[in-house]
């Protein structure tokens, strides 16, 4: 499992190692691996022509330090000193001494337009806010450049606790990160500036209890259900599915074809679209007596496509199971109804669904992820999977956020997220619990969406065909 830790945290592992290790060695470490990266993203060192943008403080110092020791190797490097009189002493030494030189803002934007490598160290993980004035000219430059950008410990100008960006920032084609992941490097629309990340151990001791988590195949694998010997479709779980409309038969379709794929032993549907449910899915049982009357189920969907249809809404947030809410199911739930519901809850949003939940303008929750899937967790009670560029998944007891690293944005297409409510509800069927459900639900979605797209447009239809695929590839790469 990937984790990323607060700043404050980070600083706090910093200077308790500090403490035990002689004066700079976590500044060379972080330097040397700083150092190697720009190596591998060059090719050939000797002969290659290098821009460090330094600011004040330890950032910087990484920058000169890396500098230096690539000027050993042949290379030419230039430093741009933002602030000359507050530069990292020892870095300036060491650069000076293997080579390198010095310059201040006048000519820089040439300079750049002219480097293979231009190593973005102006702000640390503490910067707030966007990048100052007379940084921003040089962001520029390195965007209208040829050059490769490398930031140092994250892009310049992003916030590393919450992916904000709140002004100019740097775009790197690579961000090197040392001791563990920050935020702002899992989280658009921070994540969008860091290019690839590769992450260098300087040897932090972390604690428990990381702000946000990222599952990887193994940790999905872990999750995913598998019939027992004994198991019938029962005792693997009956999801029910309350969705679509005259209107939106789609949704309805899409949500079963969802949760066929999501480990559960049997699907009912309860709806006005099951006609079109059992012409595409025969295996599908339908009812058309409501939720009340569909039978045994271990958790219900509501909500894709089902237009005004309140009363189904309220009945579905009344059973005693595990309800993962929806689409229109969002606008329509009783706040207190999910409130004061005893067993688990999972709200789905995207953006703008959860905007209005939020009562704020879409571009807030876009622009500040992170804090709205908190917020909405922790005003529903309930967990939330906020849909997205980078999916994030809240649980109303706190705890760390997990973030979906698998998609791509050829899943924005109508009716996919219905295809991951029914997936996600199926999950929950089967027994995982709604953190769980969701995670495993966004991941297995999000590595769908790649096979079936393979860079060409798709349909949500093919999302739903490429689960299968999906999960064997989950399973097998684990092993």
């Amino acid at each position: 499992m990937r984790t990323a830790y607060s700043v404050e945290t980070v600083r706090a592992a910093e200077r308790e190692l500090m403490a035990r290790l002689p004066e700079g060695t976590l500044m060379q470490r972080a330097a040397a691996g700083l150092a190697a990266a720009c190596a591998d993203v060059l090719g050939r060192v000797y002969g290659s022509r290098i821009v460090l943008l330094v600011g004040s403080g330890d950032n910087g110092g990484d920058a000169l330090y890396a500098g230096a020791r690539l000027a050993r190797r042949g290379a030419g490097v230039s430093a741009v000193l933002l602030a000359p009189e507050r530069a990292h002493a020892g870095g300036l030494a060491a650069l000076r001494r293997a080579g390198g030189r010095t310059v201040g803002t006048d000519g820089a934007e040439e300079l750049i337009g002219r480097a293979d490598l231009v190593v973005d160290g102006i702000v640390g993980i503490g910067g707030k806010g966007g990048l100052r004035p007379e940084a921003v000219p040089l962001a520029d430059a390195a965007v209208r450049a040829r050059a490769a950008v490398v930031a140092v410990d994250l892009p310049s100008g992003v916030d590393a606790d919450t992916g904000e960006v709140r002004g100019a920032a740097v775009r790197a084609d690579l961000t090197v990160t040392f001791g563990t992941h920050k935020p702002g490097l899992l989280i658009d629309p921070a994540r969008e500036y860091a290019g690839s990340v590769r992450l260098v151990d300087i040897g932090l001791e972390l604690p428990d209890g990381p702000e946000l988590e990222a599952l990887q195949h193994a940790d999905v694998a872990r999750l995913l259900p598998v019939p027992a010997a004994e198991s019938d479709k029962y005792r693997r779980g009956v999801v029910g599915i309350a969705a679509g409309s005259a209107r939106y038969p789609g949704a309805a379709v899409l949500a079963v074809a969802g949760a066929l794929r999501g480990g559960a032993g049997a699907v009912r549907y309860v709806g006005p679209a099951g006609q079109a449910v059992i012409a595409r899915y025969p295996e599908t049982l339908v009812s058309d007596r409501g939720p009340k009357h569909a039978g045994r189920v271990q958790a219900w969907v509501v909500g894709p496509g089902a237009g005004d249809d309140a009363a189904t809404v309220a009945e579905v947030l009344a059973a005693d199971v595990p309800v993962l809410v929806d689409a229109d199911g969002l606008r329509l739930a009783e706040a207190s109804a999910v409130r004061g519901r005893r067993a688990p809850t999972l709200m789905t949003p995207h953006a703008g669904e959860a905007a209005a939940l939020l009562g704020v303008a879409r571009e807030e929750v876009e622009g500040g992820r992170l804090a709205a899937v908190r917020e909405l967790a922790g005003r529903y009670g309930a967990t939330v999977l906020l849909k997205g560029s980078t999916t994030l998944v809240a649980s109303s007891g706190g705890g760390a956020v997990r973030v979906n690293p698998t998609g791509t944005s050829w899943l924005a297409t109508a009716g996919s997220g219905d295809v991951l409510s029914g997936l996600a509800g199926s999950l929950l069927a089967a027994g995982l619990s709604a953190v769980d459900a969701a995670s495993a639900g966004a991941y297995l979605h999000g590595l769908a969406g790649r096979f079936a797209a393979d860079g060409a447009p798709m349909g949500a239809h093919d999302v739903a065909e490429g689960v299968a695929g999906a999960w064997r590839s989950v399973v097998r790469g684990s092993v």
